[in-house]
């Protein structure tokens, strides 16, 4: 293992966030920084036998530990469960496949007021402010944040199930 590697995996033991390139660069200066997509392939052979790996969160990377031992991990440490109402869960899926998207559209889809659920799920990290609309009013636009495919294990928006997945499924379930 090469000094640089013996780096990156020390900052990804002591890291509570997904690590960036940026904070490579922060680390070891501006001037010739590691890649970090390259440190984390090398790392993952390394790990290829070992109870964990680094996976892509974001816009980052994690250590984590490997399915198979999450049962014994939470006989130690009692996981940490996010708990979200099935309106919180309605409002994010929301955001999530119409993102960004202001809570006046969100309402129009749910048919009721979301400014608390809306609350909530900024107080959890969950979502964020994108930005304002461009149109009269300047309403507030909402996006979801690496916290949230952090919290669902994605690596990207991409893993989620389109539509018509979802649609399938449904399907299929309400055939059985």
């Amino acid at each position: 293992m090469t000094k640089n590697q013996q780096i990156i995996e020390s900052l990804f033991f002591v890291s509570t966030t997904p690590l960036e390139q940026k904070d490579i660069n922060k680390v070891f200066g501006k001037d010739n920084p590691p890649s970090l997509d390259d440190e984390v392939k090398h790392l993952n052979n390394l790990y290829e036998k070992s109870s964990f790996y680094i996976k892509a969160i974001g816009s980052g990377f994690m250590m984590v530990s490997k399915k198979e031992f999450e049962p014994f991990i939470s006989n130690l440490i009692p996981s940490k469960k996010l708990m979200l109402s099935n309106a919180a869960l309605e409002v994010l899926a929301i955001i999530v496949y119409k993102q960004p998207i202001s809570r006046i559209d969100i309402e129009s889809i749910r048919g009721v007021d979301c400014k608390g659920v809306i609350k909530n799920l900024l107080s959890k990290n969950l979502i964020k402010i994108q930005g304002r609309e461009d149109t009269i009013g300047k309403a507030l636009l909402y996006k979801t944040t690496d916290d949230y495919l952090k919290h669902f294990g994605l690596s990207n928006l991409k893993d989620m199930p389109t539509p018509d997945e979802v649609s399938e499924l449904v399907e299929s379930d309400t055939l059985s």
